[in-house]
């Protein structure tokens, strides 16, 4: 069983080989041989990703309906139930799902990649999200709800995620308990390792904080982050596409020497911080009027990235926000809440649900790519579809018969 099952054409990032590494690594590595081993339930929970409508029997079936071999060892196997499956994926944990997509889920995009890349830099986005869980005591305990005034009807599981503009590929993603709220997350991201040099970071004006903008400064990075009208940001100098310099102090210092600031005995630019960059534009027809946005940037020089080039950028950034939608409304499905009733297997869902998105947008992007086009021209829903009927129609088959087969 555990060389023929797989799940298609997502086993291309995620191949055997890999699942095994993990597994051992984690300590997961069954003692005997069972009916289901861990790596078929890594390709199980992948599968549950993609066939949320389903439960878990169908989803098996899927998985082995497709098979060309069937053999003789079909007659001797059926069907797990339910609660086998069940427990072999409370054996499997979330801790090597978490492994396996930080280990997959990398920048992919190529420099070809159209709408990905603005002054030699490579756009990415972190946003919060998230989704409703099943209302069991255990998920109410470590994830909370949402809501101050009203609470929710379900627990409530907050991410964020890290995701590239041009591809909608989440290349880094924090699961929160109770208590933790995107600002953590984000936090968690951006001190991750993965913000590196070359890329150029936005956010939008609920994730914007001095702290935030010093992380993805400290790790060589750019930014590009959106502020609230609540944000004084001085003028110190106009530039000549428009924006102006500013500075922009450490918030702890800024707020204990307010009084000092106010009555003029020191300047902000005297506290600790750093100059920057800030450009205002107006999108007409927003809700009851114009929308006055308001960036700002750690890139000074206009020559570099003229005001133009940093909103039309920005503008990038909204597209993320389709990447919410792709998990929630298109993969999960419409009012669908998550399969799982403890935590624990909760983050192992989320994992594979971020795993399988993975898979299927670099492969969107890869198709894009041949065919010269930006992916944003190809279709998430149809993609998804292809791959669904990739799994259920051809899944895998035995790589030892089908070398036999070869020679």
């Amino acid at each position: 069983m555990t060389d023929h099952i797989g799940v298609g054409v997502l086993t291309r990032l995620v191949p055997r080989e890999l699942v095994d590494e993990v597994v051992i690594s984690r300590d997961r590595k069954e003692q005997r041989n069972g009916k289901l081993p861990a790596r078929v339930m890594v390709y199980f929970v992948m599968a549950l990703a993609l066939f949320y409508g389903d439960g878990y029997e169908e989803v098996m079936r899927k998985l082995v309906d497709g098979l060309r071999y069937m053999g003789t060892w079909r007659r001797g196997w059926s069907v797990p139930t339910p609660g086998a499956l069940c427990l072999a994926r409370q054996r499997l944990g979330s801790e090597v799902m978490r492994d396996l997509y930080e280990r997959v889920a990398v920048p992919c995009t190529m420099r070809s990649t159209q709408g990905a890349w603005v002054g030699g830099r490579r756009l990415m986005s972190l946003d919060g999200f998230g989704m409703e869980a099943p209302d069991s005591e255990e998920n109410a305990a470590y994830f909370g709800y949402a809501g101050k005034k009203e609470r929710c009807t379900f627990p409530f599981v907050r991410l964020a995620g890290l995701a590239e503009c041009g591809t909608h590929a989440v290349v880094a993603a924090e699961i929160g308990c109770k208590g933790e709220g995107e600002e953590t997350l984000a936090g968690r991201i951006l001190s991750s390792g993965v913000i590196e040099p070359g890329i150029l970071v936005m956010v939008d004006a609920g994730l914007y904080s001095y702290r935030h903008l010093r992380m993805v400064l400290d790790a060589g990075a750019d930014a590009l982050f959106r502020v609230g009208a609540n944000v004084h940001l001085p003028i110190i100098k106009w530039l000549p596409d428009g924006s102006y310099l500013t500075y922009i102090a450490d918030s702890d210092e800024k707020r204990k020497a307010s009084t000092k600031i106010r009555s003029g005995r020191i300047r902000v630019t005297d506290l600790a911080g750093f100059y920057a960059r800030v450009v205002e534009y107006e999108v007409p027809d927003r809700g009851d009027g114009d929308e006055l946005i308001a960036l700002v940037t750690n890139v000074l020089d206009p020559n570099d990235l003229n005001a133009v080039d940093l909103a039309t950028a920005y503008h990038e950034r909204w597209e993320v926000e389709l990447v919410v939608d792709e998990l929630k409304t298109h993969q999960r499905g419409p009012a669908v809440i998550l399969r799982s009733r403890k935590p624990d297997l909760v983050k192992q869902e989320v994992w594979g649900m971020l795993l399988t998105h993975y898979a299927i947008r670099d492969l969107m992007r890869e198709a894009a790519d041949q065919a010269d086009l930006d992916p944003d021209r190809i279709s998430f829903v149809r993609s998804l579809r292809v791959v669904r009927r990739q799994v259920s129609n051809q899944a895998a088959f035995s790589p030892s018969a089908a070398r036999r087969e070869a020679r």
